[in-house]
Formats: structure tokens, sequence, C-alpha cells
């Protein structure tokens, strides 16, 4: 079964960091373009952060631009979403998608609090 896992969440205070990885099993991520998404208990899931494939162009939303930095690492067939300047408004459960044509695949999300 094709499947991705985010990882890497945690509790941080408010300026800290956090690197949230992207695994896939049975499936080479280099082919799909993926996307960081995040959701707060009864708000719409909201994009954060794109890559598109074989390393493309990166696109990040407003709230996190200058912040967050999205990344692949072939080898590990991983992506990775490193988080910097933590803000409480970034407290979510952080989701990975990996899109290629009608493939669509989505991880089980890991949750960020940033909280004093």
């Amino acid at each position: 079964q094709l499947q991705l896992v985010e990882s890497g969440g945690g509790l941080v205070q408010p300026g800290g960091s956090l690197t949230l990885s992207c695994a896939a099993s049975r499936f080479t991520l280099e082919y799909y373009a993926i996307a960081w998404f995040r959701q707060v208990p009864g708000k719409e899931r909201e994009g954060v952060s794109c890559i598109g494939t074989y390393g493309g162009s990166t696109n990040y939303a407003d709230s996190v631009k200058g912040r967050f930095t999205i990344s692949r690492d072939y080898a590990k067939n991983t992506v990775y979403l490193q988080m910097n300047s933590l803000k409480p408004e970034d407290t979510a459960v952080y989701y990975c998608n990996a899109l290629r044509g009608l493939d669509n695949y989505w991880g089980q999300g890991t949750q960020v609090t940033v909280s004093s």
C-alpha cells in the first residue's frame, strides 16, 4: 500500500524551530509535486508550501514566507519543511500531499503546537 508518513511535529516555544519530514513508502516522491497543508479544528485546511517535481519551483503562503523552507532529499525519498521563528498561530496539524495526475496521496498528519 502506498503511504506518506509525516513526522517531526511537537511542542515548541514561540520563536523556536521544527523540521517536519514527509517520507514515502512504495513510491518515489521525485515524480510528484509535494505540498504541505495545515489545519486547525473548525477551519479549512490551508496550503503552506509546495515544491515542484525534479526540484522545481517552490511556493509559500504569505503567512510563512521567509520563515519556512521546503526541500527534497532524493536519496532518502523525503520532503522536509523547515519551520523557523514559529508563532502561536502556526499551531495546527500539518499534512503532506503528493500529487501526480490523478494520483493524490495524503499522510496522516503531525501536530505542531507553538506555545510558551
